[in-house]
C-alpha cells in the first residue's frame, strides 16, 4: 500500500530488476475530474487502450532505460496512486518491439526498437498485497546505501555490440577549431557508451579534410579510456572538406586484417559532416557499399536556403549512406547540447541486424534454382517445388549490391525463367517464383547444368557474390550429368543436388560439390522438400564463410 507515486518510486528502485530498459504499463485508477488538467486522466498521452473520463483506466507505457529515468516516472504515477493511497500491483511481460516516441506530461521518451522485458502497474483492492513477479535480486537496498550494479568486464567490453568502427571526423575549415573540439568531445562520449573492448566495438578516427589521416586504426586500442585520450589529443588539420575523397579511402584502406579489422564483424564508418561536402559522396558511397561498409551521416548544421546552391548535391546524404531508409542517416542541430543524441546513436551503430551492407553469406550470394519440369513431376507436385524455391530465396536479402536469385526450368529443353539481374528485390523474385508456369516433357539434367552455366552463370562469374546451383529433379536424367557438373564446380559453382522419388541417389551425388554427403539431398516425398531448408541455408553459409578463409 503506498501513499503517493514517489513512494512507489522508491519500491521500483529497491526492486533492482536485472533487466534494462524496461516498459511500465500503468493502468490508472478511476478518479474523479478535476479542473487541475495536471490530474484530469484526458490530459494524459496514452499509447495503448482506451481512456475514459467517466472512471475509465486509461494505459499508459513508460520506457525506463536505466534507475534515473524513475524520478520522471514519477510524473506519470501520479494518477495511479494518489494522496488516497491504494494497493498496486506489479507484473512482469514480456518484452515488445517497435515503441513509438510519445510526449506525455512533459516528457518526451524515445524510439525503442527492442527490449527484453517490461512490467505492467495496475491498481488493486485494498485486500490486494503489492506484487512483484520478475528476476528482482532483491527488495532491500545493501549496507552501503547504493544499488548492486551488473558486474561488466571492462577488459572484454559490450559482448552485445561488435563491430569494427572508424569515426571519420570533420577536420576542414568549415567546422573551424572550436566546433573542432565540441566534435571530439561528441565522438568521445559515443566510443565510450558503446564498451569498447577486446570482445566488443573497435574504434579508430580517420580525419576528413584537404587529405585524409588516418589518426588510430582498430588495433591501437582496446579500451576505453585510450581511445578516450586518444580523441582528445587530435589536432585539428583545416583545409577543404573533401568528405567524399576521405569516406572512399577510409572504406579501401581502413578494414584490413593487418590493420585489426575482424572476420564476421560488422565494418561501419559514421562520417560526420559539418554543413555539406566540398566534393562528390555518390562514388564513395558506392565503393563503402562495394568493399561491405555500413555507412552513417551524421549531419550537423544543415546548409540554409540560401547555402543550398554552393552544394553540389543536396541528396548527398542518401547516394552516399548503405541504405536510404533513415536509419544511416541521424541529424543534430548544433555541436552544442549533444549528450542527449549518444545514446540514440549508439543504439543504431550496436544493432547488428540492421547492418544490411555487411558481407553475409544473406547478403553475398547468387543461387540459381534448377527446376526439373518433366512431365513425371505434376503440376501439383511442381506447385510444391515452387513453394520450395520461395521458402529458400526468402531467407537471403536481395537487392542491386546484395543477394541475388535466378531461375531455369527444364526437360529436354531449357527455359531461363528470370536471371540474376532482372529482378532486385525479394518481393519481385518471390512474385516472378509464383509465376513460373510448368513445361511437362523429358529430362536432360546434364544439358540443363551446361546451360545454366553458360547463360546464367557466365555474366556474373566476375562479380563479388559467391555462386551457387540448386538442381531440383525426380527422376533418371537421359544424358549424363558428370562432365556439365564438373564444368560447373570449375567455373567458380557449389553445386546442391535436391532429388525426390525416383531421382538416382548416383546421379544426385555426381552433381554435388565436395564434400559430396553434405551438398546431396534427397527425399521420397515432394513433402518433404520443406524439411531440407534449414539445412540447405546452413550450407550455403557455411561453403560462404569457408570460400573467405
Amino acid at each position: 500500500m503506498y501513499n503517493k507515486a514517489s513512494s512507489f518510486c522508491c519500491l521500483l528502485e529497491k526492486l533492482n530488476f536485472d533487466f534494462w530498459p524496461l516498459k511500465i504499463t500503468v493502468l490508472s485508477v478511476a478518479h474523479k475530474k478535476r479542473s487541475d488538467s495536471s490530474d484530469d486522466c484526458c490530459s494524459l498521452n496514452t499509447t495503448a487502450g482506451d481512456k475514459n473520463c467517466n472512471g475509465g483506466l486509461p494505459v499508459l507505457h513508460f520506457l525506463v532505460t536505466e534507475m534515473s529515468d524513475l524520478h520522471q516516472l514519477f510524473l506519470y504515477l501520479r494518477g495511479v496512486i494518489t494522496n488516497a493511497g491504494g494497493a498496486v500491483k506489479v507484473q512482469t511481460l514480456p518484452g515488445q518491439e517497435n515503441y513509438p516516441a510519445v510526449n506525455a506530461n512533459g516528457i518526451q521518451s524515445q524510439v525503442l526498437s527492442r527490449w527484453a522485458s517490461s512490467f505492467s502497474v495496475t491498481a488493486g483492492t485494498k485486500s490486494t498485497a503489492l506484487e512483484a513477479v520478475g528476476r528482482s535480486v532483491s527488495t532491500a537496498r545493501p549496507s552501503t546505501g547504493k544499488r548492486p550494479k551488473k558486474t561488466i568486464d571492462k577488459k572484454a567490453g559490450n559482448k552485445d555490440c561488435k563491430a569494427d568502427i572508424a569515426f571519420l571526423i570533420d577536420g576542414s575549415y568549415n567546422i573551424g577549431q572550436r566546433r573542432f573540439n565540441l566534435q571530439k568531445n561528441f565522438v568521445g562520449k559515443v566510443a565510450v557508451m558503446l564498451g569498447i573492448g577486446t570482445e566488443g566495438p573497435h574504434v579508430g578516427v580517420v580525419q576528413a579534410s584537404e587529405h585524409p589521416k588516418i589518426e588510430f586504426y582498430l588495433k591501437n586500442f582496446t579500451a576505453a579510456k585510450e581511445v578516450l585520450f586518444a580523441i582528445k589529443e587530435l589536432g585539428f588539420r583545416g583545409g577543404n572538406s573533401n568528405t567524399g575523397k576521405a569516406l572512399k579511402y577510409t572504406a579501401q584502406k581502413f578494414f584490413s586484417l593487418e590493420n585489426g579489422a575482424r572476420k564476421g564483424i560488422p565494418k561501419i564508418i559514421v562520417v560526420f559532416l559539418d554543413g555539406w561536402p566540398s566534393d562528390d559522396l555518390e562514388e564513395a558511397g558506392i565503393v563503402a557499399r562495394e568493399f561491405g561498409v555500413n555507412v552513417f551521416i551524421v549531419s550537423v548544421a544543415k546548409p540554409t536556403t540560401e547555402e543550398l546552391g554552393m552544394v553540389q548535391d543536396i541528396g548527398f546524404v542518401d547516394k552516399a549512406v548503405c541504405r536510404s531508409n533513415g536509419f544511416f542517416s541521424y541529424q543534430m542541430p548544433t555541436w552544442f547540447g549533444t549528450t542527449k543524441y549518444v545514446k540514440p546513436l549508439v543504439q543504431k551503430l550496436c544493432s547488428h541486424e540492421q547492418m544490411l551492407c555487411s558481407k553475409t553469406c544473406y547478403n553475398s550470394v547468387n543461387i540459381a534454382f534448377l527446376i526439373d519440369g518433366s512431365s513425371s513431376v505434376g503440376e501439383s507436385n511442381f506447385r510444391l517445388v515452387l513453394e520450395f524455391v520461395s521458402n529458400v530465396a526468402k531467407a537471403f536479402e536481395i537487392s542491386d549490391i546484395g543477394s541475388k536469385v535466378a531461375a531455369v526450368q527444364f526437360t529436354y529443353d531449357q527455359r531461363t525463367e528470370f536471371g540474376f539481374t532482372d529482378y532486385m528485390t525479394k518481393e519481385k523474385v518471390l512474385s516472378a517464383i509464383r509465376n513460373i508456369r510448368y513445361m511437362s516433357g523429358g529430362t536432360a539434367t546434364g544439358d540443363a547444368i551446361s546451360f545454366t552455366t553458360r547463360n546464367v552463370f557466365g555474366p556474373v562469374k566476375d562479380g563479388p557474390n559467391k555462386n551457387f546451383l540448386i538442381v531440383l529433379t525426380d527422376g533418371q536424367s537421359y544424358d549424363d550429368v558428370r562432365p556439365p557438373a564438373a564444368a560447373a564446380q570449375k567455373a567458380g559453382i557449389t553445386v546442391f543436388s535436391v532429388g525426390v522419388a525416383w531421382a538416382p541417389l548416383d546421379d544426385l551425388k555426381d552433381m554435388a560439390s565436395e564434400p559430396r554427403e553434405s551438398h546431396t539431398f534427397f527425399t521420397r516425398e515432394f513433402t518433404g522438400l520443406e524439411q531440407m531448408i534449414p539445412d540447405i541455408i546452413r550450407g550455403i553459409c557455411r561453403d560462404f564463410l569457408d570460400s573467405r578463409q
